[in-house]
């Protein structure tokens, strides 16, 4: 879906209501802007932290020996804690 949204002088824009609904921004809240090389991507917190998920799960994929509780674990082995 492809919608029109004007920016203001002051360089401010609007979404519309039936999108911030759906993506939950009703009562306001945060996006993430990503510049790409084909124009402008907005993200809510929720969709960047999973494509952030997606990311690393590229690169680790199910190998449970990457998680941070494993990094922690093997950190406090190798302290003697």
């Amino acid at each position: 879906m492809t919608i029109q949204v004007n920016i203001t002088p002051n360089g401010r824009m609007s979404l519309p209501a039936d999108i911030r609904k759906r993506l939950g921004l009703n009562g306001g809240g945060a996006v993430y802007l990503d510049e790409t090389d084909d124009g402008v991507v907005l993200r809510t917190a929720a969709q960047a932290v999973a494509r952030a998920q997606a990311l690393a799960k590229r690169y680790t994929g199910d190998n449970s020996d990457t998680s941070v509780d494993a990094f922690l674990a093997r950190r406090r082995e190798d302290s003697g804690e």
